[in-house]
């Protein structure tokens, strides 16, 4: 296989500085930068070689010669069916404004016959095209309300009135496509409207030139915008890419910086915190001192002074009452057990007689009432 062509041109373009550029060009839809072709050289030379072979889109050059023939073969088909189209809808257009004209004024009778029979030419030539398959559409497909072309065709209006149809047709047509023709003409130019016959017909022949270079350059501005969109996006990420490195160099300089001063930042702020530690104690024991000189005035801590000296000689007093009564205990309990129920018992006839006493009391008192 020879590679001669190719490798000519591969070469011409490695003389180059500007290879990555053309490759980048040459394939716009492909998510790569400059970088990506500068760390893989081969994967460069295998692009720059296979741009020789398919376009930006990605088809390759059979395929695109296949597509634009298929293309123009589909532009034809599209301009012959608008051209009936828009034939037939004008004709439609023309119904509707006699129709139009018919309600808010008088028409003549030729006139209204003309397009009357237009209507009914229209109504079941489309009728016609219903009943009739074509050559796509199964052919014993059921007929609608049991009806043929044949016997839709009997429904058209009488030959004369055919014949004079169609004579005045072509002026009609054209009367009513140099309408919108001019209403086109006011709606692009509204300048002209007030403008004489002549003036407006001269201006009309040039109207589809200027519709086309208006097409053109509007198909221009979208493939410039395209362009400008690619580009856009290739400049996004590569400033994007710098944007990354410059913030990983940024956070590598403030880890740095950060290691070397944290042994001077951590004593600073133990410092810092001591000195707000003693701060706070100290105005801690200045509120004590302060809630204590609120509290305990003069003649408070005279009364204290004279409370406790009472209160401690009747814990001595007390003391001594305890002391006595547990030599008392410790002598009872000499006497073992014995002397336990005894005492027990003297506890049951004291309760026994306080109870008695009580209710002595309460008896009298009752009798007395």
């Amino acid at each position: 296989m020879s590679a001669g062509p190719e490798s000519t041109h591969v070469s011409s373009l490695l003389k180059g500085d500007s290879l990555h550029q053309q490759v980048l060009a040459s394939f716009p839809l492909c998510d790569i930068t400059e970088e990506d072709l500068t760390q893989n050289p081969q994967f460069c030379k295998l692009l720059a070689t296979l741009s020789q072979h398919v376009d930006q889109n990605g088809l390759t050059v059979p395929l695109k010669a296949e597509l634009e023939k298929a293309e123009q073969k589909l532009q034809s088909q599209r301009r012959h069916w608008l051209r009936s189209e828009s034939l037939h809808k004008g004709l439609q257009e023309m119904i509707q404004d006699h129709c139009i004209r018919k309600h808010h004024a008088t028409v003549p009778p030729d006139q209204s016959m003309f397009y009357e029979t237009m209507e009914k030419c229209l109504l079941v030539a489309q009728c016609v095209r219903q009943l009739d398959p074509s050559s796509s559409t199964n052919q014993d497909q059921p007929s609608v309300l049991g009806l043929n072309p044949q016997q839709v065709l009997e429904l058209m209006p009488s030959e004369k009135n055919v014949q004079r149809m169609k004579q005045g047709l072509p002026r009609e047509l054209e009367k009513h496509l140099k309408k919108k023709c001019l209403s086109l003409l006011a709606y692009y130019q509204p300048e002209w409207e007030n403008e004489s016959e002549g003036l407006k017909n001269s201006k009309l022949s040039h109207l589809s030139a200027q519709l086309d270079t208006e097409k053109k350059r509007a198909e221009s501005l979208k493939e410039t915008c395209r362009e400008n969109s690619v580009l856009l996006q290739r400049q996004t990420q590569l400033y994007l890419s710098e944007v990354i490195k410059c913030i990983q160099l940024l956070q590598s300089l403030i880890l740095d910086h950060r290691l070397r001063i944290q042994t001077d930042l951590d004593r600073k702020k133990l410092d810092y915190f001591e000195g707000k530690c003693d701060l706070v104690l100290q105005k801690i024991k200045t509120e004590m001192v302060e809630i204590q000189l609120d509290t305990y005035t003069v003649d408070s801590i005279a009364a204290h002074r004279k409370i406790r000296e009472k209160l401690e000689s009747e814990l001595k007093a007390c003391q001594v009452e305890k002391h006595s009564v547990g030599l008392k205990l410790a002598s009872f309990e000499i006497l073992g057990k014995e002397f336990e129920a005894l005492a027990d018992e003297y506890c049951r006839l004291r309760r026994d007689i306080e109870m008695n006493n009580w209710a002595l009391k309460e008896f009298t008192r009752c009798k007395d009432k």
